[in-house]
């Protein structure tokens, strides 16, 4: 009689299914895959007689020790949720202590495909000088693919000094600093890495890029600038290899020179730093940026932005708008051709998988792997900002259909073929303790519901893949490294071996495709727009009293001015046309009537200076504010011959009054706008045409305050550009959140205003 571990894993499930009662029928969840994931996760098996025990056991032991060294896997995804399910959080202080570990160690070949739109931190300093795409993911995924196996034998050490080598990395790469003048000494003493825990190649060469970075003159600038040294040293890792002739202005005009040699030098630092060869590779080689559009219809531009902004609004639509026509690597095409495995990682729902698949060459690349294991991993928790409310119904908790519907949405041609199984954590592992004191900070899991996903053709597999361990040390739930890469390995097994794999698979429409894919390429390069707008502003007359800003501190206000605007990649170069100077008024000199706002500043047309009151200049967000509000005025220009107010009366009662406006002629004229747009404008700003077409008026009741045209203009701007800086306009169009009712119609009109004032400033304004 044959022994169970003489059995194959088929002959084990057909002994199992032949038992009176099926051990597995113990397992929670009723999917099979589900069952044979909780039997390779669970550590203690439910107690049963001896020949069930012994058949769950064997069945538990094979899919432990089936070796699955060959099969190829690729990863999708951006920084901190990529990272974290390949090998750990490397930005994380708890790593060095554990950095071998996720899918890069059960699958030695794993590679990482990387979203390349984040402009944020360290990473957005970059881009103001350096015609790159962004590397701050790159850099986080690239530290936590390091592996064990190759370390060693690539550098003959043990096991412990592998891990005290992660440890040094950990330290290099994740270094933040604010020198004013670095060096490479200073650079080395500072970070505080022990080279002697390094080989002595590695810690050479890593030694020798830190020489170059410090000595390259087209790093200069950046050097200066707050930065993180890991994405330095990547970038030395490319630049070491462009001709020094080669200035950055140059790279910006012949792409195809950088094109090569970011590869390249990504190539040089997996190696040395013991990961798999083209372990690590950006979607694209063309700087891109993400342009998020809002149901209410504002759309921004920025990574960051949209990460920090609270619109209140859902996500309606995503956009990735490239330099010029995406190009992407031989090496990312092949990997995905020859993949067993492609996983979509979890992490920003609108700025990891989506700006990548929306790259057609890779999405037509994973379609065309037939053979593959696609899984998409969910994300556990809420994010604010993106997940907290349904496109569908905002009014209810956000679901992992809700996810769906936002890729299908935003991926041209849909999921279809990209992913066929999608990894859900199991709240029933999760201590209801635990999600009620998430619940209490505002923390709300993504529910899965699971009829709706198998609905739209995809199979949901419910387990617990999160990190006992890290909720025990930091009570926080996040996916556990080593627990996803078993659920993987179990999956593919189960394909491979078993047969197992979901049969809804839906079919790709390239018709609907080519229609989503409307992808913009000629956004400006990142560096190209900060040199611009420098010198834009380094061209206005700055006038401010000494005793409000002293003369040697004016340059750092021009960089004061220039970060807001760069701040704000939606404003147009042409707005910064309209303006002259910036003029600082102190509070002596300040006249302007204050009864119906509190607003600091104001567009004058007469010498086309932006006034400030003095007590704005002593904080960077009150700056900032009336700076931006004072913009948004300056593109009406010149436009009014003469305001004014009159009284209304009868019978010797005020009623109330009229605003008049009469505007310019057109000799007279400098506005940002055409007639007719200032016109639609002016309507919207509820102005009323006369028989004049020069003549508007506006009727004001009793003691009713009044925004005038102006001064709305400029409220808007900001609001539109970040309604953190203007709350106060959201009383005014929170009524786009309110659902109209037919018995009150003056409140349809208020709102079909209110969305006609948005496409106004998105298609007129920041087009």
């Amino acid at each position: 009689m044959k022994e169970f571990t003489d059995f194959s894993p088929s002959e084990i499930l057909s002994q199992i299914s032949q038992r009176k009662i099926s051990p597995l029928d113990l397992l929670p969840h009723g999917d099979l895959r589900e069952k044979l994931i909780e039997l390779t996760l669970k550590e203690q098996l439910p107690a049963l007689d001896f020949v069930s025990s012994e058949l769950l056991l064997t069945l538990k032991k094979m899919f432990e020790s089936k070796k699955v060294d060959d099969a190829k896997v690729v990863v999708f995804g951006g920084g901190s949720g990529l990272s974290n399910i390949v090998g750990g959080d490397s930005r994380s202080s708890f790593w060095p202590k554990n950095p071998f570990q996720g899918i890069k160690e059960i699958f030695p070949h794993t590679r990482s495909v990387v979203c390349i739109t984040d402009d944020g931190g360290s990473t957005g300093e970059l881009l103001k000088d350096l015609p790159l795409i962004a590397i701050g993911d790159i850099r986080h995924v690239l530290l936590s693919s390091i592996q064990l196996s190759r370390l060693q034998k690539q550098y003959q050490i043990t096991a412990i000094e592998a891990k005290e080598l992660a440890a040094e990395l950990a330290k290099l790469f994740n270094f933040r600093f604010e020198l004013q003048k670095p060096t490479a000494e200073l650079l080395l003493a500072e970070c505080m890495v022990n080279f002697d825990h390094l080989p002595k190649r590695l810690g050479e060469w890593l030694k020798d890029l830190i020489g170059h970075l410090c000595n390259d003159a087209r790093l200069e600038r950046s050097l200066l600038r707050p930065q993180c040294l890991g994405n330095l040293l990547i970038v030395a890792s490319i630049y070491k290899a462009v001709p020094a002739e080669y200035s950055n202005q140059d790279l910006a005009r012949h792409p195809e020179i950088l094109e090569e040699k970011i590869m390249s030098g990504l190539a040089r630092l997996t190696m040395m730093l013991g990961v798999e060869e083209y372990g690590v590779m950006p979607c694209t080689s063309t700087p891109a940026q993400l342009r998020v559009q809002y149901s209410n219809g504002v759309q921004i531009r920025g990574e960051a932005k949209s990460g920090a902004t609270q619109r209140g609004y859902p996500v309606e639509r995503v956009v990735v708008d490239y330099c010029r026509e995406p190009a992407v690597y031989n090496q990312v095409l092949n990997a995905i051709k020859e993949a067993d495995i492609l996983v979509m990682a979890p992490g920003s729902l609108y700025s990891s998988i989506i700006p990548i698949f929306q790259v057609t060459q890779i999405a037509d690349a994973v379609r065309n792997n037939q053979k593959a294991l696609k899984l998409l991993v969910s994300n556990l928790w809420v994010q604010t900002g993106e997940t907290d409310l349904s496109i569908i119904d905002p009014k209810r908790k956000y679901r992992v259909s809700d996810m769906l519907a936002a890729y299908e949405q935003n991926i041209p041609g849909g999921t279809a073929e990209l992913f066929h199984d999608i990894l859900c954590l199991s709240l029933q592992d999760v201590p209801a303790s635990v999600l009620q004191s998430y619940a209490v900070e505002g923390k709300v899991p993504i529910y899965l519901d699971r009829d709706v996903i198998r609905k739209k053709g995809y199979s949901p597999i419910e387990c617990g893949i999160f990190s006992k361990r890290v909720l025990e040390e930091r009570n926080v739930i996040q996916h556990e490294p080593h627990f996803l890469a078993q659920v993987i390995k179990t999956l593919y097994i189960s394909k491979k071996e078993l047969g197992l794999s979901t049969n809804l698979k839906l079919k790709f429409d390239a018709e609907q495709a080519s229609v989503q894919n409307g992808i913009k390429c000629d956004s400006p390069i990142l560096s190209q727009r900060y040199n611009a707008i420098s010198g834009r502003v380094n061209a206005l007359s700055i006038v401010v009293p000494e005793e409000v800003v002293p003369a040697e501190e004016i340059a750092a206000l021009r960089d004061q001015l220039i970060n807001i605007v760069w701040k704000h990649h939606d404003i147009p170069l042409a707005h910064l046309d309209c303006i002259d100077g910036v003029m600082g008024v102190t509070l002596e000199r300040w006249h302007r009537d204050q009864r119906w706002d509190n607003v600091y500043s104001f567009y004058d047309p007469k010498d086309r200076h932006i006034k400030i009151r003095e007590d704005q200049f002593y904080d960077i967000q009150k700056l900032e504010v009336a700076f931006l509000i004072a913009l948004g005025q300056s593109l009406l220009g010149r436009y009014a011959e003469r305001k004014e107010t009159k009284s209304v009366c009868e019978d010797g009662n005020v009623l109330g009054k009229v605003f008049h406006l009469h505007l310019a002629e057109a000799s007279q004229w400098r506005s940002f706008f055409q007639y007719e747009d200032l016109v639609h404008f002016l309507e919207l700003s509820r102005m009323t045409k006369t028989n004049d077409p020069n003549h508007f008026t506006r009727l004001i009741s009793g003691e009713e305050g009044f925004t005038p045209p102006g001064l709305l203009m400029g409220l808007l701007y900001v609001w539109y550009l970040d309604n953190r800086m203007a709350y106060y306009l959201e009383y005014k169009m929170s009524i786009l959140k309110i659902a109209q009712s037919p018995l009150i119609p003056e409140q349809t009109k208020m709102s079909l205003r209110r969305e006609q004032l948005v496409r106004f400033f998105r298609e007129i304004i920041f087009a």
